[in-house]
């Protein structure tokens, strides 16, 4: 059981990866393409909250939740983040903890900018 709990936990953790990695491509490109839903301001919020959110833990030193949970769950305590963890296994690299929280403020950096080049809008405007 605690098993399905953990991969349950893994899937959610990547989905929410997705959200912020590939939510910046669908704003890019969805500008570009004049796909309205990428405007929505509710959309952009979340979006930005959770890059924002992932670049405080990076900078304060802490490990996500996710990953403690999802550990806890197999047994396997982790000094390391999710992507770093992930990053290593699919690259057989690894890097220090600082490489990954400055690319974390950076993508933040770069999610906030769209902010500005791709204005939300909220309905009726």
């Amino acid at each position: 059981m605690a098993a399905l709990l953990a991969d349950a936990i893994l899937v959610a953790h990547f989905a929410f990866v997705l959200f912020v990695v590939g939510g910046l491509a669908l704003i890019g490109t969805g500008a570009a393409a004049g796909w309205r839903w990428v405007r929505n301001f509710w959309f952009r919020i979340a979006h930005l909250a959770a890059i924002c959110c992932v670049a405080l833990e990076a900078l304060i030193g802490m490990v996500c939740p996710l990953t403690e949970w999802e550990d806890a769950l197999r047994g396997a305590p982790s000094e390391t983040s999710f992507i770093a963890r992930w990053l290593h296994r699919v690259l057989f690299y690894s890097l220090p903890e600082w490489v990954f929280a400055t690319a974390y403020v950076l993508f933040a950096l770069a999610v906030a900018a769209t902010f500005w080049l791709v204005p939300p809008r909220r309905r009726g405007m």
